[in-house]
């Protein structure tokens, strides 16, 4: 994998922003790609890991991936004592190989953007859906494992249609990643007032807007609270699967919405994880703000 980039030689770890990291990887997966005829996706991440550090010329090289037994956490990226040899470590109990996959890209992000702050990174489940933080270390990692596995280039050809859990199908498979994964990567982009909301037993566990869905006041604080699926939605109703969606009152959802809106509500059931994913897309001109208090 060693492929001539001209400035990689200079390259160092608080240099690289995620997309950018990433993008130089893709830059010579396509050049091995022309000479080889290798596919393209899914993207091998082991190989690039391990090829990380010759591709930039650096002098401390991923060594190994491998599962192990970390109870509490996703993934870890981890250094000898001496800092020459990294290591990626993944849950092994994790069933799911998308989730793999982005836990050694998350992983694989650290080494590249972090390596040079601390020797050891443990992370868990919730560090794999940070991607919003500003400059927090767990977004970055996400960020760079968002673009490493599903470029944004190809990622928008693939999303040009209407918008359904289909799609989001064809997406997991072509990059094998999760349907979260790549729910939330659309969401990372879109124009689209759009959130996305994986609940329990009735009770959201967490949820992520589009940045057009938080500036028209949709989104929910679910980090500390405990929030409830409201009634007479779609995600209450014992139906499982709903891949293509169905109208419901915004007001079901976002009490201060207009008056006699509609928004599409899709639901998928997870048996694996026992949860429920719910995909709202809103019109482009709903707000849901409370009004101001004039006084």
């Amino acid at each position: 994998m060693s492929v001539d980039l001209g400035e990689k030689s200079l390259m160092k770890p608080r240099e690289l922003a995620p997309p950018r990291a990433a993008n130089l990887f893709h830059k010579a997966s396509k050049l091995v790609q022309e000479i080889h005829g290798v596919k393209r996706f899914p993207v091998d991440v082991d190989s690039m890991a391990k090829g990380a550090a010759e591709l930039f010329n650096w002098g401390d090289p991923i060594t190994e991936l491998a599962p192990i037994n970390i109870a509490g956490f996703e993934g870890v990226l981890t250094s000898d004592d001496t800092g020459s040899k990294w290591m990626i470590g993944y849950n092994g109990s994790l069933s799911s190989q998308g989730r793999i996959r982005f836990t050694k890209a998350h992983e694989l992000g650290h080494y590249m953007l972090h390596r040079d702050r601390q020797r050891e990174f443990l992370c868990s489940k919730e560090d794999m859906l940070n991607w919003e933080g500003a400059r927090d270390l767990e977004a970055e990692a996400d960020k760079f494992a968002s673009h490493l596995l599903m470029p944004i280039d190809d990622f928008r050809i693939q999303v040009s249609g209407d918008i359904n859990f289909e799609l989001f199908s064809h997406c997991a498979d072509r990059y094998q990643v999760s349907m979260t994964a790549a729910v939330l990567k659309w969401l990372s982009f879109t124009n689209e007032k759009a959130l996305l909301i994986v609940s329990k037993d009735g009770f959201m566990e967490w949820a992520s807007s589009s940045k057009a869905a938080k500036e028209s006041g949709a989104f929910f604080r679910t980090r500390g609270n405990v929030i409830e699926i409201p009634e007479g939605t779609l995600a209450s109703s014992e139906l499982n699967e709903e891949r293509f969606g169905v109208s419901v009152d915004a007001r079901k959802w976002f009490q201060h919405a207009d008056r006699n809106v509609a928004l599409t509500e899709l639901k998928i059931f997870s048996e694996q994880y026992d949860n429920t994913m719910t995909l709202l897309l809103l019109p482009k001109y709903l707000e849901c703000w409370a009004p101001r208090d004039e006084s």
